[in-house]
């Protein structure tokens, strides 16, 4: 049996705690506690390093927040609160392996974390709030299915978790206090939905499907609803499917985003989700629904720098 107690402070600074037994987590509130009011966006096209910010509870433009140490292409990103991880991506026309870190409630440059398990990009990464894991991608002419992980709190290289379900590139990521899944896929065009549980170390499970086949989707959840905003099919699209986490099944029709797009980077902060960028040519545009009711999506505000492949994540 394996036992682990996470010792988090929520977003006013109360101590709060999971125990996980096994991989499944019991008693006391089990509810994630790592979600912060501030949305951060790094990477992107063009080799990008910028690193914008928004309040995600407060419409308006995006603001300069630092740059990340190397300009990554379709990196990865998580966070556990206070401290949000981009990894990967692709620099210099090769697959990056370097993992940086910035302190969310504090503006500047990131700083070196430590390494993935490979090289890689076009990925995404989720967290339980305590680790993050990081699924899919591309290594140049090859698709992989390496999932591998870090403790986000402790820098370092990050360990090899387990495979998913497809090798596959291209696909968005969300998680609950428990699980991480992953959902689409640019390899053959997929709808797979795949899913971990973050703290027992495995191969990724069957979960279910997306509402129809699609990649470039971008996910952000609240405690217990997943939401895979975007993509691409045929052209870039507005789809919002939603899934509850912990709960395996296909997708449901959420609504729409404002306008179609594909590679965005999304964040959420326990209530509301956000999309930022994206589309087959660089947009700025930021776009926001309340996770909890069905609708279409509200414009946000905009990004410093339009681009597409970048990734986001959130913290107080």
């Amino acid at each position: 049996m394996s036992l682990t107690i996470n010792h988090q402070t929520n977003d006013i600074g109360n101590a709060t705690g999971t125990i996980i037994v096994n991989g499944v987590a019991v008693g006391g509130d089990n509810s994630p506690k790592w979600y912060g009011s501030r949305g951060v966006f790094g990477g992107g096209n063009g080799a990008s390093n910028v690193i914008d910010y928004i309040t995600i509870a407060t419409p308006g433009n995006a603001q300069d927040f630092g740059d990340l140490t190397i300009g990554p292409y379709a990196p990865a990103a998580c966070s556990n609160g206070s401290r949000g991880l981009f990894a990967g991506g692709q620099y210099n026309s090769a697959p990056s392996n370097v993992i940086s870190y910035v302190t969310i409630s504090t503006t500047g440059n990131s700083t070196d974390f430590g390494d993935l398990t490979a090289g890689r990009y076009s990925f995404a990464g989720c967290s339980d709030g305590s680790r993050g894991v990081f699924g899919g991608g591309s290594i140049q002419s090859t698709y992989s299915n390496v999932i591998d992980y870090v403790t986000i709190a402790t820098t370092g290289n990050a360990t090899d978790f387990g495979d998913a379900t497809i090798n596959n590139p291209n696909r968005g990521a969300c998680a609950d206090a428990t699980r991480g899944v992953w959902a689409g896929g640019s390899n053959g065009h997929t709808d797979v939905i795949d899913y971990v549980t973050i703290q027992t170390a495995g191969n990724a499970t069957d979960f279910g499907n997306l509402v129809r086949v699609k990649y470039g989707v971008s996910g952000c959840s609240d405690t217990t609803r997943g939401l895979f905003g975007g993509g691409i099919w045929s052209n870039p699209e507005t789809d919002i499917d939603y899934i509850t986490i912990q709960t395996a099944g296909n997708a449901t029709d959420f609504g729409d985003l404002t306008a179609g797009t594909v590679y965005t980077g999304s964040c959420a902060n326990g209530t509301r989700g956000v999309w930022a960028g994206g589309g087959n040519s660089a947009t700025n545009v930021i776009h926001y629904v309340t996770i909890q009711t069905t609708g279409n999506a509200t414009d946000f505000g905009d990004l410093t720098v339009a681009r597409y492949s970048l990734a986001g994540c959130s913290g107080g």
